[in-house]
């Protein structure tokens, strides 16, 4: 059975280069366009791993990490930060409201792949 991951990303160039990527390396996708709707799928999917952009619209990363981690049926669900807003700090946030792992745009698509394989096989 194939391994499900959320993808929560407002911007639909970036969805579409995960859709093809780990489309390709036979993970299915499950996308949502903000925080807040990435809260909603995750409870309704409960996915094996979630890929979570922290600048968005409506509800950021942090916000729906924090609601994702705070839920006790969802909070073993690893989430990979990913930002293209690499300051010095920005890791620490991102850790701090709950994400599991950090990954920083632009990444490399042989980069990405190796993190979600390393979480979920």
């Amino acid at each position: 059975m194939s391994k499900k991951i959320l993808v929560v990303e407002d911007t639909e160039d970036n969805r579409q280069i995960l859709r093809d990527l780990l489309g390709m390396a036979g993970y299915e996708l499950i996308e949502a366009h903000d925080g807040a709707e990435g809260v909603v799928k995750a409870a309704e999917h409960r996915p094996d791993l979630i890929l979570m952009d922290i600048q968005m619209p409506v509800m950021d990363g942090y916000e729906a990490t924090r609601r994702i981690k705070s839920d006790p049926a969802l909070k073993a669900i690893p989430v990979i930060a990913v930002t293209s807003y690499a300051l010095s700090g920005d890791e620490d946030k991102a850790r701090a409201a709950g994400c599991d792992d950090y990954i920083a745009k632009p990444y490399s698509p042989r980069q990405m792949l190796a993190k979600v394989r390393g979480i979920v096989g």
